[in-house]
């Protein structure tokens, strides 16, 4: 969701073009950031930690959300030409609902599945995840593409609201990496969440003139996180 969130202070930000009118608003848009850059932590989260090592998934973090800034740059530049463009959009929530899919065709499959899976999972590559992390970040992007052209004229905010939400990202993901261990039903609740955003991408594609309310949206994520925090794996372990 990310830079989505921006769209419903749009009245508040008319006319800011300078960095000082901007500041005292950093602080609203950094807590926007961190709650609803959630769904996306998560899943990188869980595509990370696929890593056997510590140090390699802070690498594969580092340079993989590094990436993603860039491309999210790119998309905001390429806003206008990007929402005309339907394959994309088809692209991105196929990729986020296959996302989804996979996760529950891992949870509920059969052991020995479950064993081949996981060991598929293992064998990943440090380049493999990078890739994977970009791209998974890159269709999450394209929910916020809309955002970013409803305040085009703001283009100092557009760009802040990107850093910040990248900086959120690797923040949050780092967190999530624990916490992915230690509350059991948390990585199934944020697929959920990546499906719903899958969905809801599908959905404005397919019927553009039905708007589906932020609030909703907003308290789904909400009810879903509270529900993926609700239960601790207390024989887990740490750092």
């Amino acid at each position: 969701m990310d830079s989505a969130a921006l769209r419903s202070l749009t009245p508040l930000l008319d006319g800011i073009d300078q960095w000082v009118e901007l500041a005292p608003l950093l602080p609203v848009i950094i807590s926007l950031e961190l709650i609803l850059s959630a769904d996306n932590a998560i899943a990188l989260a869980s595509i990370t930690r696929r890593l056997k090592s510590k140090e390699t998934q802070k690498i594969a973090l580092n340079i993989g959300i590094l990436l993603s800034l860039v491309l999210r740059v790119i998309l905001i530049l390429m806003a206008q030409v990007v929402l005309r463009l339907w394959p994309i959009k088809l692209i991105a929530s196929i990729y986020l609902l296959g996302l989804c899919f996979n996760k529950f065709r891992e949870r509920f499959s059969s052991l020995d599945n479950h064993k081949a899976i996981e060991e598929q999972n293992n064998n990943i590559s440090l380049i493999k995840t990078i890739f994977l992390l970009a791209l998974t970040d890159l269709a999450f992007s394209i929910d916020s593409v809309a955002a970013a052209v409803a305040i085009s004229d703001q283009f100092l905010l557009v760009i802040s609201g990107a850093i910040i939400g990248v900086i959120a990202l690797r923040f949050t993901s780092g967190l999530f990496i624990k916490w992915l261990d230690e509350f059991i039903r948390l990585e199934l609740a944020g697929y959920i969440a990546v499906g719903l955003i899958g969905l809801k991408l599908l959905i404005i594609l397919l019927s553009p003139s039905l708007v589906i309310p932020e609030w909703f949206v907003f308290l789904s994520m909400i009810l879903l996180f509270i529900w993926g925090f609700s239960k601790r794996n207390y024989q887990s372990n740490y750092d």
